[in-house]
């Protein structure tokens, strides 16, 4: 294949995962508005949330396996289809249920895209796995900070209504359907390198992928949980929050595009030790930042998160590259899969919370109820604002639990050398 090929096939890969990243950017600047529009709790609108991290796991799991059989341009034509009824669905929703079945199709029509264009990019460039994969999931914080200024802009000029906001994600839907239209495939590495289908399914049953798989549960989990809820959570820091997510997002593309080169020359155990530590500190230093200085907390958040994914898929790709189209797809099905696990529990950790932090003598219920033009709004928003910091300290645990885990994994690695 050309280079010309490759690169039209790599750039409608990255407007694809743009429309992925838009549906995560303004589902998190929905929260609020579906609780209050809907009559939902923080807890139903997390089991929403999360409904399109399971539809992008079961995504991933099907989708993964039937790439070699079907082929990545079927796979694609799913993720395709998927959004445009995900994105109608939505727009036209009416409660808890029709939203939950609509961030399905989205979060199938998501985890397709992954399904596909991973092993898609792999398969075009075999000498350069993670610094590609680094570059193409580049595109995932960079649709978030499109979407998020949306929604900014969207409230700034009193086109705030959610809808609005979900419609424009038809534009760049439309846009990689055009892109990959009537476009040549290549066949995977898997199948170039002659490894067998059990070859494959063997590689991903192997100790140190399915250690890797339980990382990618934990480091997913830290990055699109927070992330996803990171509006919400620190809704009182800011008049508009959704920039905090901007803010995040940008350092996050801005390293993945340009830090590719550096991650390529560097041990990929240093790379993921390093995000593990940078995102524990950033997670509890935005627990406990207030005013200006939470986006400096966030911006080392950012930094930890940045290289997560990308270099999760890279070292599996590169040091078990047998476990081939198959191999990419659970890890990216399983990380989504620890988002969704997240979604829920952060919910209810925050509603937890905030309850928490209610003054004695006052109910969450009547102090919220109070809160509208009221003195009470103050009190009201100190209580969410201290619920919000409390459940970012608590997630903090995770990234705690992969320092332990990533420095054991450096150590093996030194050892197998």
């Amino acid at each position: 294949m050309d280079n010309i090929k490759k690169t039209q096939l790599f750039n409608a890969s990255c407007v694809a995962l743009v429309v992925t990243a838009l549906a995560f950017a303004t589902r998190g600047s929905f929260v609020e508005a579906w609780a209050t529009e809907f009559n939902l709790t923080h807890t139903q609108v997390g089991w929403i949330v999360g409904t399109a991290f399971w539809g992008f796991t079961l995504a991933m799991v099907f989708g993964g396996p039937l790439v070699d059989i079907v082929g990545i341009g079927r796979i694609i034509a799913i993720a395709f289809v998927c959004h445009v009824t995900g994105i109608i669905l939505t727009i036209t929703a009416t409660g808890f249920w029709s939203l939950f079945i609509s961030t399905l199709f989205v979060g199938v029509a998501n985890g397709s895209v992954e399904a596909a264009c991973n092993p898609l990019i792999t398969s075009m460039y075999t000498d350069q796995k993670t610094r590609r994969l680094n570059r193409f999931h580049a595109w995932f914080p960079t649709g978030i900070v499109i979407g998020g200024l949306t929604v900014y802009l969207f409230s700034k000029t009193g086109l705030a209504n959610w809808r609005y906001a979900m419609g424009i994600m038809l534009l760049p839907t439309l846009a990689y359907g055009y892109m990959f239209l009537n476009k040549q495939f290549p066949q995977t590495e898997r199948v170039v390198s002659g490894y067998s289908y059990k070859d494959m399914l063997r590689a991903c049953v192997s100790p140190l992928f399915l250690f890797m798989a339980f990382c990618m549960i934990l480091t997913a989990g830290t990055e699109l949980g927070t992330n996803q809820w990171i509006a919400a959570l620190l809704a009182n820091v800011s008049d508009n929050p959704i920039l905090l997510l901007v803010w995040i997002s940008g350092i996050m593309a801005l390293a993945r595009q340009f830090g590719g080169t550096l991650i390529h020359n560097l041990k990929p155990t240093i790379v993921l030790l390093t995000s593990a530590v940078l995102a524990f500190a950033g997670c509890i230093m935005m627990g406990y930042s207030g005013g200006a200085f939470v986006f400096a907390a966030a911006g080392i958040f950012a930094l930890g998160i940045a290289f997560f994914w990308p270099s999760m898929l890279g070292f599996v790709s590169e040091n078990i590259p047998e476990s081939g189209a198959l191999g990419l797809a659970i890890m990216g099905g399983i990380g989504f899969f620890g988002g969704a696990i997240a979604q829920p529990v952060l919910g209810a950790i925050f509603d937890a919370k905030t309850a928490a932090a209610v003054p004695a003598g006052q109910s969450l219920a009547a102090l919220k109820a109070a809160a509208a033009g009221t003195s009470e709004a103050l009190t009201w928003a100190q209580v969410k604002l201290t619920g919000g910091a409390h459940t970012l300290i608590m997630v903090s645990f995770i990234p705690a639990l992969l320092i332990v885990f990533f420095i054991f994994l450096h150590i093996w690695k030194r050892k197998h050398v």
